[in-house]
């Protein structure tokens, strides 16, 4: 039964909106509409999501049903030689244009991945039209489809990734010739794996022949990836973790997701301070760069879930971090979906920046989450085998009372949570709209220099300058994150820093 009059969907590429809207035109809910648009991701977001990657989605049913679906990667090497040779590991300095960042590839940067499992979990546990209907958008976009600006940029800027192997140069590099905006991408082998999956249902992938193809591979060029990490690799249904946050309630990630903690801790602390009256002024803007500092600080010392993050609550540190925030006075793509009925799906995937390799026969680039700096912060490949590796990735939904107001999230490696949190109290505290708040500049404290969207007042950048070093930005830029977020049964707003794209489907 219908509760609003439409459908909305919001994620970062049209084509991806699209292949939702054909699922809840042809009588599918918010989560097949959310798997559709994820098969269809891994095509046309080629350089953001893969289906050899990982991620999370938080579901609200209808009758209020919450689960937090955990399919984000783990961490390699079940059964793997200890004697074994030094991986094949090494870094590459991706540039955002006003800022760059490292990360590192090849095949010792493969971690095991979930993204596979967790839409087709996903889609038997919560999903109702067939899966051979699912897949058709994203067999249709292997098929070819016209690269647009938004990731012919990606694909240059991951230039040496998308390149590292044969087949990345046959698929990115035909004929010598660099894919730009314009030209037709094509993945016959995907379209073919897609195809077989109807039947095989992954079974290939995490068990079979793709499998053992996969460990080969890692075994003879430096992998850590087995046979054995992918059959033991499991989907998890988790209770989201609740914050409240002046009469709202946000729910969000749980630990190993590590991003929602510290959303919560940064609402906890603005809900100990008065409301500023003015978005954008120099209070405004010193508070929020206060506030980066202070949960930075706090994530340091170990205030990083919900456990910890309690404790801190009760205890009188507290005021200690509110007044010094006074004194102050990776490739990801996220889609957001409410149907008609009530259902919402807010879903976060991620293939890293991408190893550089390809499952053999599959078209699927292999993450590179195993060389992320910010998911090991105890240093890379420091952890034993067969650990859930945890993410900055925040799929969420506000709620007010029982009704959900918000479905929201973002992609942007470490500036997900700021990105979120500043869309968040644009929203609640200034009453500002949707749109407004997802498409106003943002800030972002790196540790060392405060990174800064143009667009804020000169008097207000001018107070930030005289506390910390500040880098303004000549636009707003991809780097500071793409948060795609839906008003159930109202409308949906899509972050024009990674070609949002809303789409509306009448009940």
């Amino acid at each position: 039964m219908a509760k609003y009059n439409k459908s909305i969907v919001a994620t970062g590429h049209e084509a991806v909106s699209r292949a939702a809207a054909i699922i809840l035109e042809a009588g599918g809910n918010a989560f097949d509409a959310a798997v559709a648009a994820g098969f269809a991701g891994a095509v046309a977001e080629q350089t953001l999501t893969s289906l050899g990657g990982g991620g999370f989605l938080l579901a609200r049913t209808a009758d209020a049903e919450e689960i937090f679906f955990d399919f984000f990667v783990k961490t390699p090497g079940l059964g793997l030689n200890k004697k074994h040779k030094d991986p094949h590991f090494y870094p590459v300095t991706v540039d955002f244009g006003g800022s760059g960042q490292d990360f590192n590839i090849g095949m010792g940067s493969v971690a095991v991945p979930g993204t596979l499992k967790g839409l087709l979990h996903i889609h038997e546990r919560l999903g109702r039209l067939g899966l051979a209907e699912i897949v058709e958008p994203a067999v249709e976009l292997a098929r070819g489809h016209q690269l647009n600006t938004f990731q012919a940029g990606f694909i240059r800027m991951l230039h040496p990734i998308m390149t590292m192997t044969q087949t990345g140069r046959n698929l990115y590099e035909p004929g010598g010739q660099y894919l730009s905006a314009g030209d037709t991408l094509a993945i016959p082998e995907l379209i073919t794996f897609l195809q077989q999956l109807v039947d095989d249902h992954g079974e290939s992938f995490y068990h079979g022949d793709i499998a053992r193809a996969i460990a080969r591979d890692m075994e003879r060029d430096g992998g850590l990836l087995t046979v054995q990490d992918l059959a033991a690799y499991e989907v998890v249904e988790r209770k989201p973790m609740r914050t409240d946050y002046r009469g709202y309630t946000l729910l969000t990630g749980p630990p190993p997701c590590l991003g929602g903690s510290l959303i919560g801790l940064s609402l906890y602390l603005l809900e100990k301070m008065e409301p500023i009256s003015e978005w954008g002024s120099a209070e405004h803007l010193l508070r929020t760069l206060g506030l980066m500092e202070e949960v930075e600080r706090l994530r340091k010392i170990g205030i990083s879930t919900p456990e910890m993050l309690r404790d801190f609550i009760q205890s009188q540190e507290i005021d200690g971090s509110v007044e010094r925030i006074r004194m102050f006075s990776r490739g990801t793509t996220h889609l957001s979906i409410a149907d008609a009925e009530g259902n919402i799906a807010s879903m976060t995937c991620s293939n890293g920046e991408g190893s550089g390799y390809f499952a053999p026969g599959t078209g699927i680039m292999l993450n590179n989450m195993m060389g992320e700096d910010d998911l090991h912060p105890e240093g890379f490949h420091s952890s034993p085998p067969g650990e859930r590796v945890g993410s900055m990735m925040s799929p969420s939904a506000l709620l007010q009372g029982d009704e959900v107001k918000m479905v929201l999230g973002s992609g942007g490696s470490k500036r997900i949570r700021p990105a979120l949190t500043q869309v968040l109290t644009q929203v609640i505290d200034f009453k500002r709209d949707l749109k407004e708040a997802v498409n106003a500049p943002r800030l972002h404290w790196d540790e060392e220099v405060l990174q800064l969207e143009p667009g804020f007042a000169d008097d207000a950048v001018a107070a930030l300058a005289d506390k910390v070093p500040v880098n303004i930005w000549e636009d707003n830029n991809v780097y500071f994150g793409g948060v795609h977020a839906v008003i159930p049964g109202v409308d949906g707003a899509g972050d024009s820093r990674r070609g949002g794209s809303v789409v509306i489907v009448d009940a």
